[in-house]
Formats: C-alpha cells, sequence, structure tokens
C-alpha cells in the first residue's frame, strides 16, 4: 500500500501543499510538523529570498545585514517585554493588524502569551525575564520600505516559584523565523508577515484552570542530592553543546559527525541516541546502531523508546496524561528519557538533563531545540500521553 502525507501550511498569504508520495508502510522517521516546517523555511532561503528583478536599494547584503541586526532585535526585545507583562495593547502595537497576515501573527503571540500565563499559574512560578539572542541569516529588500528576512532565535526564559522568588531557574528554545518588515515612517517599522517553529503548537488548546492540590504539591518538593557519574556526566555536557543552541561556537549548530534527520521526518531519537552514546555508557549493537545513517531504533521516536524498555537499558517509571504522571516525574533524573505519545504513537523523545529548583525534571532536546525546558511545557493537550523512562547509565 502506498501512502500520500500531506500538510497544508498557509503562511502569510501563500499555502504550501508539501507531499511525500510513495512512503513505504514501513516509515523509518516519525513526520512531525516541525520538520515541515523546517523544509518550508528552507524554501524560503533557496528562493524567495532570491527572487531575481526586485527593486532594491544600494545597500550590499552585509549593509542590510547590519542596518536590521540593529532594528530586529529592538522590536524582539519589546515583543518579550509585552509578552511577559501580557500587555496585549502594546503586543499589537508591533504588527499592522489592518492586514490579515499581521493580523494572524499578532493572535498567534496573543495566543502563546495566554499559554504561558496558564502554564505558570499551574506551576505555582512567575516568569522573571524572557531574552533573545538573534541571527539573521539573510535580509532581501523587496521595495516599498518592505523588507524580508530569516533568522535564528534563541530565546532564553527565567522563572521562579513563588514561594521561593530568589531561586531563579533559566530554559532556552530555539526557533526559525521568516519575518516581513515594513517601514512605517520615523524609522518605525512593523511585523506584516511571520512565520516560525513554535515550540508550544501542541499546547495552544491549555484550559486556564488553577488545580490547587496540584500548584501546592510542586511548589513543596525539594530538589534531590544528585550527582553525576562521570558517563552520565559527558552525556549531559553532549546534549548541552549540541542541542542546536548551545554556547558559543555551537549557537545553532548541530554535530557535524551525525547526520540531521529533520528533512527526513525529524531528529530528536537520533538526538537522544547521540546523547546515550556519546557518554560511553552505551555501545553500538545490530538493533541500535549508527554507521553513516542510522537505525530504526536509532532514529525513530517509537522504536527507541520500544528499545529502551525491552532491552534492559530502562525502564518505565509511568505512563499516562499529565495527571496522571506529574508526581511520578519527580523520580526522574539526568539521562532519563520522556517519551510523547499522540494518536496512539510516539511522535517525540527528549532527554533529561537537569532538574530545577523544585527537582521538576528539565529536558533538552531538537525538533524543536531545547535546552533545560520543563518537560512537559509544548505538550500540555489533553490527547498527550507521556512515557516516563530511567535509563540505566
Amino acid at each position: 500500500m502506498k501512502k500520500s502525507i500531506i500538510l497544508s501550511v498557509i503562511l502569510s498569504s501563500l499555502v504550501f501543499n508539501t507531499s511525500f508520495l510513495n512512503a513505504s508502510d514501513n516509515l523509518t522517521f516519525e513526520l512531525d510538523l516541525d520538520t515541515i516546517e523546517q523544509q518550508i523555511l528552507k524554501e524560503y532561503d533557496d528562493k524567495e529570498m532570491e527572487e531575481e528583478n526586485i527593486e532594491s536599494s544600494n545597500l550590499t547584503d552585509d549593509e542590510l545585514k547590519a542596518k536590521f541586526n540593529v532594528i530586529l532585535p529592538e522590536i524582539i526585545k519589546n515583543r518579550n517585554e509585552y509578552v511577559l507583562n501580557e500587555n496585549y495593547d502594546k503586543l499589537e502595537t508591533l504588527y499592522d493588524t489592518e492586514i490579515k497576515v499581521s493580523r494572524y501573527a499578532f493572535e498567534h503571540e496573543s495566543i502563546k502569551t495566554k499559554y504561558l500565563k496558564n502554564w505558570a499559574k499551574k506551576q505555582g512560578v512567575t516568569f522573571n525575564n524572557i531574552f533573545s539572542d538573534i541571527k539573521i541569516r539573510k535580509v532581501r529588500d523587496r521595495s516599498d520600505g518592505l523588507y524580508g528576512m530569516t533568522c535564528n532565535i534563541c530565546t532564553t526564559y527565567s522563572y521562579s516559584y513563588n514561594n521561593e522568588p530568589d531561586k531563579i531557574n533559566t530554559f532556552s528554545l530555539g526557533t526559525s523565523h521568516y519575518i516581513n518588515l515594513q517601514a512605517k515612517g520615523n524609522n518605525e517599522y512593523k511585523i506584516v508577515k511571520e512565520w516560525y517553529t513554535d515550540p508550544f503548537s501542541d499546547s495552544l488548546e491549555m484550559k486556564s484552570k488553577e488545580p490547587l492540590e496540584h500548584t501546592q504539591f510542586l511548589e513543596f518538593q525539594k530538589p534531590p542530592e544528585f550527582i553525576p557519574n562521570e558517563t552520565l556526566q559527558k552525556a549531559i555536557e553532549y546534549a548541552h553543546a549540541y542541542c542546536g543552541i548551545g554556547e558559543g561556537e555551537n549557537m545553532f549548530k548541530y554535530n557535524k559527525n551525525y547526520m540531521d534527520c529533520n528533512p527526513l521526518g525529524g531528529d530528536c531519537a537520533n538526538f537522544a541516541s547521540q546523547i546515550m552514546y556519546e557518554s560511553g555508557a552505551f555501545k553500538k549493537n545490530k538493533i541500535w546502531n549508527y554507521t553513516h545513517e542510522g537505525t530504526k531504533t536509532w532514529v525513530n521516536a517509537q522504536e527507541l523508546s520500544r528499545y529502551l524498555l525491552n532491552s534492559g537499558r530502562g525502564n518505565q517509571i509511568a505512563r499516562g496524561s499529565y495527571e496522571k504522571v506529574y508526581k511520578a516525574a519527580f523520580k526522574m533524573r539526568p539521562g532519563d528519557i520522556v517519551a510523547y505519545e499522540k494518536n496512539d504513537r510516539i511522535t517525540h523523545v527528549s532527554t533529561v538533563t537537569a532538574l530545577d529548583s523544585k527537582g521538576y525534571p528539565l529536558v533538552t532536546c531538537h525538533n524543536t531545540d531545547r535546552l533545560m525546558v520543563p518537560y512537559d511545557l509544548g505538550w500540555s493537550n489533553s490527547n498527550i500521553t507521556f512515557y516516563l523512562i530511567d535509563v540505566h547509565y
């Protein structure tokens, strides 16, 4: 039987139909939205940003980058501030909401802002700061004061529990963006089009509620006394270096010694396998192996999870909805795996690489790139089943 998987993504006024034809039933990779989004972003890099016969200024590519390396960070800085303070009126001023696609972009940011508020209420925390590090890849003068650009953004959030405000926790998210800015006079620019790989795409339906018992349970936890052994420390360091938003030279980069599986359906399991192998604690074998490419158990989220549970390299701590597993999650330690199931199939895995000030598991992964992020943030919808897996380092 042949499968044809067609995804339509509405991006501004354009609709892209991405078809994967003649795929066999035994697909090696998981197909997920993040991967499709990255492919679409590449289309912008390779095609739209290279269109010919566009009237432009006399600025060179480097001069355009230099110009918007000042303008864009200021816009994103203001947006972060408005999101942090839930200032929807100010947030709206960054967009030209008379334009349909700009209004959609504003509405999406508003929904995300409400989600973060609801998650913080559930968690019993307050977000203290949101900061973005931006790398502009390309800028194109599209005439009449309109500029299109692609960029990578690493956004770092800090939060503290309401009963321990002096203990600051941080996590980072890496996103790829396509943005159109329109000059409006007096050196003012508005976002008239934006698309990016949204790490909260599975969570926008989260209900606004405050389960008091749940929140109090989280607030009164204490972090365990835990010292990683040598191999586990190597795993943690590798994960933090190559998650795509590592520090210094590793910012927005993966380890080139491994293939990037994103164009093939997702890189989360590939990266989780890398973390395990690079620790030195696990040897490759015929089933779980990587040479110039990975075996199914190496690169597929569901198969990797099954392999861990069936091979003796891991055991299940808990399985179920968030409400069923959140207490058991405090048994997790760095090196353990969280698997996420939607529609009866595990579509994503991430590795615990740290615990926050309450001992809450923080995960690092690809698709989208995450560095020490609370394991349920971005996975709050009711149709998600969590598998908490203890990995035996």
